[in-house]
């Protein structure tokens, strides 16, 4: 070695625990006027999942524009709610706690019950079914606080390697590129492609084409982009670009057919049981129990990811369990206020993190107080959520992308020139995509889910289970990781678990302290172990 040359100088991209390149970490905050549109740009960016779960779900209840409207502002009411708990005293990392997708499946199952079919007037039935969604949340709610609170999940956490972690984290945003440009975008492709290139454009290129003093379009490149392809939007929908096109195309393409502002009311506080009392039925919490475990398992990797983006250390299993106990209290909360759906990490958010470079835990408790508010005064907020689709599938192509990265940074912690971390990785990420692939394409061509048991609620806890590709390819890499060659001399600094050794326990390593304490005093009485 050279003289007076340090060991990581004579490595091209030496193996760094906080990611370099970050602006402000979690503890650190931009200025005020800064701070504030930042919030707001990450509660535009979670509008999207908010408005596209109650467009998929409250029709099959029975609902229409008033209920959808209705749906969307309780979502977001208890989307601050949970998000600012979980800043407060869950991971405290800089993550947004929004709708989840994973929900979508035993929502529609409890929906479409055949218990329902005696209610005639469709605004019975959405009450009815939302009872039943309402008390299924409810119930299924006790198995994430369980494990999370009793401290089970952090056992889980802390046998993941930065092996078994990446394909879980690569395709928790990976895994929902069907959301971005195939189901979102594609709908509308003269709005949304324009939508997508300007993006790339205001937050890559021209910031290195045009060098101000402040970083203008890397900042705020969402808010730009948006402004300007929603005009444009608004445009063709004027000079009727439209009118004679099918009713599917005006739908996405037209900034005036979403129904959510003429549904919308002018102040409205949502409120625990709303709908009327919850009803529990065993099979549809059985079903939405399956999926808020899924929810914690792809909540687990958007976690991993938001510590590398907030450019602080890996987050000690003990943390991540608690974040996984709030995270069960979340789903309480969406039980109680009934927004038929369940809790998770906003993936979207995840990926805002990194485009910014902005992992600052006030911005995100800000876009927390703007939830609040445009969920109370409905019509305002539904002026913002009348978006067009195509205009939000183009944020997602590029949001999910930048999740997926995080995963495929873990990689470097990893020997990539071992055949074992090959085959671990390659078949983890093969049948993360395949399997899903495979259930999704049997319900589409046959109606029903490939497991045929005497149980339609087992059927369709499979079917949840493993439609999920971060919870499949999480299952397939950890199982190889713990069982392939574990003997071996090099097994162990294959997977980079001598990486990880020093957070597997929260007084390994003094920043541990410095990031996740609880805050007023409170880590003396819950203490992370």
């Amino acid at each position: 070695m050279t003289p007076g040359v340090k060991a990581d100088e004579l490595v091209a991209h030496p193996v760094k625990d906080q990611l370099p390149g970050v602006d402000y970490c979690v503890n650190s905050n931009p200025s005020w006027p800064e701070a504030i549109i930042l919030g707001f740009q990450h509660y535009l960016v979670m509008l999207g999942t908010t408005v596209i779960i109650p467009t998929v779900i409250v029709p099959q209840m029975g609902g229409g524009n008033e209920e959808k409207a209705q749906v969307i502002q309780t979502l977001l009411f208890v989307a601050g709610l949970n998000t600012l708990l979980q800043s407060w005293f869950g991971t405290r990392l800089p993550v947004v706690i929004g709708g989840s997708f994973t929900f979508i499946i035993p929502a529609v199952f409890v929906a479409l019950s055949s218990r329902y079919n005696t209610y005639l007037d469709p605004r019975e039935r959405f009450k009815q079914s939302m009872r039943g969604m309402q008390g299924a949340l409810m119930i299924a709610s006790i198995l994430p606080i369980l494990i999370g609170f009793l401290g089970l999940w952090r056992i889980v956490v802390r046998v993941l390697s930065p092996l078994s972690a990446a394909p879980l984290v690569l395709l928790v945003g990976l895994g929902l590129y069907v959301q971005g440009f195939p189901l979102q975008l594609a709908e509308c492709v003269e709005i949304g492609l324009p939508g997508l290139i300007i993006l790339i454009l205001l937050s890559q290129y021209i910031p290195h084409m045009w060098k101000l003093k402040r970083p203008i379009f890397e900042r705020f490149a969402v808010l730009l982009s948006i402004a300007i392809v929603w005009a444009y939007a608004a445009l063709l929908t004027v000079t009727g670009a439209y009118n004679n096109r099918s009713p599917q195309t005006q739908f996405s393409c037209r900034v005036d057919r979403s129904g959510i502002i003429s549904g919308a009311s002018w102040i409205k506080f949502p409120y625990p049981w709303q709908w009327g009392a919850p009803k529990v039925d065993a099979g549809d919490a059985f079903v939405m129990m399956a999926a808020a475990l899924v929810s914690l398992v792809e909540s687990t990797g958007a976690f991993i990811a938001a510590a590398r983006f907030g450019s602080v250390t890996h987050t000690p299993g003990s943390v991540i369990s608690r974040g996984a106990g709030w995270l069960g209290l979340g789903i309480l909360l969406n039980g109680l206020f009934g927004t038929a759906s369940g809790s998770t990490v906003s993936v979207e958010n995840v990926g805002l993190l990194a485009l910014t470079r902005v992992g600052s835990r006030r911005v995100i408790q800000i876009s927390a107080l703007f939830m609040f508010f445009f969920s109370v005064l409905g019509k305002f907020g539904a002026v913002l959520a009348s978006i067009p689709l195509p205009i939000i599938g183009a944020l997602y192509c590029v949001f999910f992308a930048l999740m997926s990265s995080a995963g495929l940074g873990l990689l470097q912690f990893c020997n990539l020139n071992s055949f074992r971390t090959k085959f671990i990785l390659g078949l983890s990420i093969y049948l993360g995509l395949s399997v899903p692939q495979y259930f999704n394409g049997y319900v589409i061509t046959t109606g029903d889910g490939p497991v045929h048991s005497g149980s339609a609620w087992f059927n369709k806890i499979m079917q949840v289970i493993f439609t999920s590709p971060p919870t499949v390819a999480g299952i397939v890499a950890l199982f190889l990781d713990l069982t392939l060659a574990r003997k071996h001399a090099t097994t162990k600094k294959d997977s980079g678990r001598h990486w990880w050794a020093k957070f597997k326990y929260f007084d390994k390593d003094p920043r541990s302290e410095e990031f996740y304490s609880l805050p007023y005093g409170l880590s003396k009485y819950f203490p992370s172990v």
